[in-house]
């Protein structure tokens, strides 16, 4: 199994940034007896960390090295700070792009991976399931599926955040990360505006696999982002289960999560 953490000049964010890379191409010969996963090419996942999560997040708390071998799966862990994935103003700060178009590209062009659509994914965890779930309604000719786990869907609550307001993060991030609060429903920042954008082209809508811990502080943005979508008629797997806001939940989630990816029929 190949582990590497690599640096490159990232255009999108205007400076040298690293990421780490799991790259299965180096399992043994028995390991790929009967797997009909290494039937075929590789697949690629882009896969998100949280909150004042890094690159090495999913490395050490859970176990996707082995799913990586086990089923033929290049995964890319970014560095996303604490951007939510978003495309802010300020030069350097472009990490909407970095994670839907710049990086995505770097290693497929670097390591000759399939650029289709279908062998392309994207997931992550509370900040990153927000970030997954953005990136693939924006970037949805890349991103084929989107797995969104205990998503901070927090563009439903912040527009009537007060200045003042210190809890996490300032006022002043909030703004920084989405722009004017007040506007964020009908921007870019906000789920709802691109599904209403693929809707109104006629463009593709991602594949969603949604998951939530029945004790997860986010619970119940997570059943009305669910509820919305259904009243939309737009297709999903919903998966609640026990669990909070913690890698105990999410490492239950990650295996299955992949399986659906792969078009596994028991996910």
């Amino acid at each position: 199994m190949a582990v590497a953490n690599i640096e490159y000049f990232s255009h999108a964010l205007q400076r040298t940034v690293n990421f780490h890379l799991i790259l299965p191409n180096d399992v043994m010969s028995y390991y790929k007896e009967n797997n009909k996963h290494y039937e075929r090419p590789m697949k690629t996942l882009m896969l998100l960390h949280g909150y004042f999560g890094s690159s090495t997040e999913w490395l050490y708390k859970s176990e996707i090295s082995e799913l990586a071998a086990r089923y033929n799966l290049c995964v890319i862990l970014p560095s996303g700070e604490n951007s939510f994935y978003t495309d802010g103003t300020s030069s350097g700060r472009q990490y909407g792009k970095f994670i839907g178009e710049e990086l995505i590209n770097y290693v497929q062009d670097t390591f000759n991976l399939s650029k289709k659509l279908e062998d392309t994914f994207i997931g992550g965890f509370s900040m990153g399931g927000f970030g997954a779930l953005l990136t693939a309604l924006e970037y949805n000719q890349t991103y084929d599926k989107s797995f969104v786990l205990s998503a901070a869907l927090i563009t439903e609550t912040i527009e009537n955040m007060e200045e003042t307001h210190q809890a996490m993060a300032n006022y002043d991030y909030y703004k920084l990360v989405f722009g004017d609060l007040k506007k964020v429903k009908d921007s870019r920042y906000h789920p709802q505006y691109l599904i209403d954008e693929i809707k109104a082209t006629n463009g593709k809508m991602p594949e969603l696999f949604v998951a939530c811990g029945s004790e997860d502080w986010l619970i119940e943005a997570s059943r009305d982002f669910v509820t919305s979508l259904e009243e939309q008629s737009i297709p999903l797997i919903y998966r609640e289960e026990k669990g909070g806001h913690d890698f105990g939940f999410w490492n239950r989630m990650i295996e299955p999560a992949i399986k659906w990816c792969l078009g596994d029929n028991d996910s």
